[in-house]
């Protein structure tokens, strides 16, 4: 039997032999750049995802309004209405964690810059600010101030491993900015960059797309793909080896992300949570984000989409939304619970279904289409829909003018974007210098993360002082340009 025919034989089974029509055109490196992806392909799994995902799109249109309940108070802290003195117990609790390098950041970094206008991977870009740092370095800096912090605090200097998770069209220009940049003053072995998924692109009867002759349509499995990344690559491997035993996972697109929280990580550890999400409060009754709540008894997110606005406008008696807890992406796991995930439930994790117009080859014509109109979907998984299978999950509350600034458009948008970004740094910063005893004159205000992780230790620095804008405070010895420093 040629290879040609055993392929056949095996797609057929799966009906999906259209993938070879044009095996007979195809050069010797493309037919094993075919047969690489047919290889990647578990098209048991693959034709199941498939029937699950047009059984869910029946039941989207379902409302949850009779199953919602909000998150329990004793579940629930509000960074708003908690006494300093508890957050900075909570803050040193996650502070001997980190000394104790048993604190790891998951950062999901696989978009591109497209809808900024930006060919680049998002965690490049620079929002304008006078540093001219971008997402990757501002975030980088803050893992290096809170490693100063805990070491200041414990005497030991323990260090946060960073797990990056990229996309097949990130991963490389990624590699190659940290390396440009010398990792942004982190150790290198402390940087662990690893690839998510991808699932196969299908018309509306399950045929699987072909991208090219020799290639096949595939898109990323959406972030919570990254449950089943931890595994295959063996990053869960990598934390146990180095005794890693909490992770804060977020997404590289809010500019005001407190990495790896000491106080976050310090509250989750002290409830003894396995699973936790920061949330903001809901701008409004109809803002169109998902909410943190319990159906029939699981935590999850329900999309904005799933409740009548009834529901989405029940207040409680202090006037407050009853369903208030704004998903922003921004979670608390520990290892233990990750490991179970990739184990146990990663197979179970709902299918989420976009109807899309996507490119493909026409098996009569051979030619490339560019569809005017829906013809296929694409599947992906979400980063939340592990909540259900805590056994102890916590929410906190945060401000949002202090941690969500989320960066999606581009600035003829006017909302969500570069230039919004930049307004909520500056807001923030200014707000830290005034609290420290500093007046300023003007708006344009920015702190380096290698000074201040959130405001500490600049009264000595400020406290009397006058500034008129625009306002950089750096650190001993920094100089930057161009977002690195010199």
């Amino acid at each position: 039997m040629t290879v040609f025919e055993a392929l056949r034989e095996q797609l057929a089974k799966y009906k999906q032999d259209h993938i070879l029509e044009f095996w007979s055109e195809l050069s010797d490196d493309q037919r094993k750049e075919l047969i690489e992806d047919i290889n990647e392909l578990n098209f048991d799994e693959v034709n199941l995802f498939f029937e699950r995902a047009t059984a869910s799109l029946e039941e989207s249109g379902e409302k949850l309004d009779d199953k919602l309940k909000p998150i329990p108070e004793a579940k629930f802290l509000s960074i708003a209405k908690t006494a300093k003195e508890h957050l900075d117990i909570f803050k040193n609790e996650g502070l001997r964690r980190i000394a104790a390098n048993q604190v790891g950041v998951l950062l999901l970094a696989g978009g591109q810059g497209t809808r900024l206008g930006f060919s680049h991977p998002k965690g490049m870009y620079n929002i304008g600010l006078p540093s001219n740092k971008t997402l990757f370095c501002v975030q980088a800096e803050r893992i290096v101030k809170l490693q100063q912090l805990a070491a200041e605090l414990t005497g030991c200097y323990g260090r946060i491993t960073w797990y990056i998770m990229t996309s097949e069209h990130t991963k490389q220009p990624t590699q190659e900015y940290f390396e440009m940049h010398d990792f942004f003053g982190l150790r290198e072995e402390d940087i662990v960059m690893f690839e998510q998924g991808s699932l196969p692109c299908y018309d509306m009867n399950g045929k699987i797309f072909l991208d090219e002759k020799h290639r096949v349509a595939k898109s990323p499995d959406g972030n919570g793909g990254l449950y089943r990344a931890l595994r295959d690559r063996g990053i869960l491997d990598d934390m146990e080896r180095r005794g890693v035993l909490y992770l804060h996972a977020h997404s590289v697109d809010n500019i005001l992300i407190k990495v790896a929280d000491p106080v976050f990580i310090g509250y989750c550890v002290a409830q003894k949570s396995d699973c936790a999400a920061k949330v903001v409060e809901k701008a409004h009754a109809h803002e169109a984000v998902g909410v943190v709540c319990i159906v029939d008894g699981k935590y999850q997110v329900v999309e904005y989409s799933e409740i009548t606005n009834k529901t989405a406008e029940m207040r409680n008696v202090d006037g407050k939304l009853t369903f208030s807890a704004g998903n922003i992406c921004n979670h608390f796991f520990t290892t233990r619970f990750l490991r179970k995930i990739g184990d146990l439930h990663e197979k179970e994790l709902k299918l989420h279904v976009a109807k899309k117009k996507i490119p493909h080859i026409e098996l009569v014509s051979g030619s490339k289409i560019t569809p005017d109109k829906i013809n296929g979907i694409k599947i992906e998984k979400f980063i939340f829909d592990v909540f259900q299978f805590a056994e102890k999950f916590v929410a906190v509350e945060v401000p949002r003018d202090e941690e969500f600034s989320a960066l999606k458009n581009a600035d003829s948008v006017g909302k969500d974007c570069a230039s919004t970004a930049k307004l909520d740094i500056y807001r923030l910063h200014k707000k830290y210098i005034e609290e420290a005893g500093g007046t300023i004159e003007g708006d344009e205000c920015e702190i380096s993360p290698l000074l201040s992780y959130a405001g500490e230790g600049l009264k000595p620095i400020v406290n009397d002082q006058h500034f008129i804008c625009p306002v950089y405070l750096c650190a001993e010895n920094e100089s930057y340009q161009n977002g690195h420093l010199n």
